[in-house]
């Protein structure tokens, strides 16, 4: 899930949160260069690290970047597949956002939604200590929601049975592959490529990026109904859920990643992990054993607010100690 503990580092990866530098943004230089700027000021505290942090898939990602300075820059694809550069950065309860390419209109006008403007955290009641206490050191937490499916489903559909490292080395190979240089200033990054691009990757080009057959299918297959499956960003989460897992090889941990950023939904919480259920059951009740059954009784104390819930049990940190052996790596681009 967004902020699923890996197990290697014993840190929230993955969105749990992204280290953004305490520097401060200047906005002449990038402003003076074409881009167009918006301000938005928030209604309470705003922790870009752990908001937009989901977003980020590894720390090569060619579409996510922090610089020094504070900024965190992503890239994408407007629901028309124009691409964009964003800038995201603020000193204090005002921030700040400039951005580059066709699509940029649109990635400014869903600023809010981005930075969690549609989240509730006031609808959140912690009913254990140790997610109280998570709760109340995070009070920047908000739930993103991108409004954009494709983008979150294609890097989640690569993590399926694989390890971390695995999908975000794909991930990298096939965005940088297919896609194109970001527009405007800044890192060098890439957006990802459009969604009929996806569908026409060859397959020695998937086996080369260590992509089975079955999860390259299942990507195709999506890239060929993108429009359809786009409009689940705007479905309440039940509906969402159908429409995603209309498509073969999409179930519901597929789905629930997926919607968790592109929806921005509190309760979308991931079954089918390897890890969660273990990890939520040992931090709530000491049982390392837990299985996703046992982790939904855990978590139906929180219903309508299980994801916020699970993520903050993620960052709090308290994980059962490793008594088996990790789950081994793979490449079946060299074979």
């Amino acid at each position: 899930m967004a902020g699923r503990f890996d197990p290697l580092t014993r840190a929230a990866v993955r969105g749990g949160r992204t280290d953004v530098p305490a520097g401060r943004a200047a906005t002449g230089a990038a402003t003076a260069s074409g881009a167009k700027e918006r301000r938005w000021t928030p209604d309470g505290p705003v922790d870009l690290g752990l908001v937009l942090g989901p977003l980020r898939r590894g720390p090569g990602d060619p579409t996510f970047r922090t610089t020094p300075d504070g900024s965190v820059w992503r890239t994408g694809r407007s629901p028309e597949g124009l691409a964009a550069t964003l800038r995201v950065f603020g000193t204090g309860p005002e921030v700040t956002a400039e951005a580059w390419g066709p699509g940029a209109d649109w990635f400014l006008e869903q600023l809010p939604a981005l930075l969690g403007a549609g989240d509730d955290p006031a609808a959140f009641v912690p009913r254990h200590r140790l997610v109280h206490a998570s709760h109340r050191r995070r009070p920047g937490l908000r739930l993103t929601r991108t409004g954009l499916v494709l983008e979150s489903l294609i890097p989640t559909v690569l993590e399926q049975k694989v390890t971390a490292d695995e999908a975000y080395r794909a991930w990298r190979r096939l965005v940088r592959q297919y896609g194109e240089p970001a527009p405007g200033p800044g890192p060098e990054l890439y957006v990802l490529p459009e969604a009929r691009t996806w569908a026409m990757i060859p397959s020695w080009d998937w086996h080369k990026a260590g992509v089975d057959a079955k999860r390259s299918a299942t990507i195709v297959r999506a890239a060929r109904v993108a429009n359809r499956l786009e409009e689940a960003a705007a479905m309440d989460l039940p509906e969402a859920v159908r429409r995603l897992e209309a498509v073969p090889g999409i179930g519901p941990w597929t789905s629930a990643e997926t919607l968790q950023r592109s929806n921005g939904d509190p309760d979308a919480i991931t079954t089918g992990d390897l890890h969660l259920p273990g990890i939520i059951g040992y931090a709530l009740a000491g049982d390392r054993d837990a299985d996703d059954a046992a982790m939904l009784e855990l978590l139906a104390p929180y219903a309508g607010q299980r994801h916020r819930a699970a993520r903050l049990v993620l960052l709090a940190g308290r994980t059962p100690p490793r008594r088996a052996p990790r789950m081994p790596r793979g490449d079946i681009g060299r074979l």
